[in-house]
């Protein structure tokens, strides 16, 4: 099996296994005042520390959650107020995007959406456009989309943002630990992350909240004081544990990781359109993840294509949204056709991928596509 599917979940990092190992094997509540909850309590510090140095942040900025999903929801209901705008983008994960759709419910108006082009890109020219006429709000802009890899000038946005008086969150699910990340350079107030994209354990997440930002606590669990009162419930010990391990393991090399991968998404990206010169890839080339490609091959069911070749593992778009009826709409947004977006496929590589799987996995899609427009062409011949 060759593993393309990084931006579902990336194969946990040995460093992060022993660490969840090793932690499971002890007992003790951090919140408890013995010796046990201590030396938990300890270890969780020890996690917060390591995943604030990937940020570039205080360890006291870091509010530990089950994953981004939570984060984003928790980000955009402390964040938002009615009356000011929730300003998003159509390609934006399905937890941002329903968080905001949910939390605008009573005024539908405040949600503003950004156009996007046909790489992708968010317009982000069209923020001082929402803000002549409107002050205050937040801006909600993923780092780099999960389903293309595109990558958004965070920068830009901020700027507008604080020109306006307005909040920054970015979804960073799909960015942290695969590319340098400082909070504080990309003047973001909220950033999400979960641990199991670079490599930690599933289930386990963190919100970055900017010492000083004007936020009230909206919980979404109640019943304790955790996370200085973000989050209610006992703290996931060993989940944090295994994310810190993977944090501090992820920091180490990062640049040349990152060279190293994208040298392997860009062979796998020539193996193939040479082999099926008519297929495209999806989104701005120079402005993307280095691991992710996504590739519409034309006319060709991407479910057909994935179920002919089982020794490669890869994703019709984002995992979250798996077995829904309809297409991308990631893809939708970017103009694709809808035919076109159910016959495009995201191969996602990360930190283990090896040059044996390009060269195997390229050989396995070429087959794949050509036995499918094979059959496909064979039941629409001479009846």
């Amino acid at each position: 099996m060759s593993y393309f599917d990084y931006n579902a979940t990336a194969p946990i990092r040995p460093e992060a296994l022993a660490a969840v190992v090793e932690a499971m094997q002890s007992v003790g509540n951090a919140s408890s005042m013995h010796q046990p909850g201590r030396q938990a309590a300890h270890r969780v510090d020890v996690a917060r520390r390591q995943l604030a140095d990937l940020l570039g942040c205080s360890p006291g900025e870091i509010i530990f959650t089950s994953g981004a999903t939570e984060a984003n929801n928790l980000a955009l209901r402390a964040a938002f107020r009615a009356g000011n705008p929730l300003v998003t983008s159509p390609v934006e994960h399905p937890a941002v995007l329903e968080t905001a759709r949910a939390v605008t419910a009573g005024s539908p108006d405040d949600l503003v959406l950004l156009p996007v082009d046909g790489d992708g890109l968010v317009d982000l020219g069209a923020l001082d456009q929402v803000f002549a006429a409107h002050s205050g709000g937040v801006v909600s802009l993923m780092a780099a989309n999960n389903e293309t890899g595109v990558l958004t000038d965070l920068r830009v946005a901020a700027k507008a943002a604080r020109e306006a008086g307005a909040l920054v969150h970015t979804d960073a699910t799909q960015f942290v630990g695969r590319l340098p990340v400082d909070v504080a350079e990309l003047d973001v107030d909220l950033l999400s992350l979960s641990a199991h994209k670079f490599g930690g354990p599933q289930g386990v997440g963190a919100l970055y909240v900017r010492r000083g930002s004007p936020l009230p606590h909206r919980p979404l669990l109640v019943g304790g004081g955790q996370e200085r009162g973000w989050r209610a419930g006992t703290l996931n010990v060993a989940g944090i544990i295994g994310m810190g391990a993977a944090a501090e393991a992820a920091a180490r090399g990062l640049g040349e990781e990152a060279e190293r991968v994208t040298a392997l998404r860009d062979r796998l990206e020539y193996l193939v359109t040479r082999a099926l010169p008519d297929c495209r890839i999806n989104g701005r080339r120079d402005q993307r993840l280095p691991g992710v490609t996504s590739i519409t091959f034309p006319g060709v069911p991407a479910d057909a294509v994935l179920a002919a070749m089982p020794d490669v593992a890869a994703s019709e778009g984002s995992a979250c949204a798996s077995g829904a009826p309809t297409p991308s709409h990631v893809l939708l947004a970017m103009g694709l056709s809808r035919a076109d977006a159910d016959s495009t496929i995201r191969f996602s590589l990360g930190y283990a991928t090896t040059d044996a799987e390009i060269d195997h996995a390229a050989r396995a899609i070429t087959r794949a596509v050509t036995q499918v427009r094979a059959a496909l062409a064979e039941a629409d011949g001479p009846r």
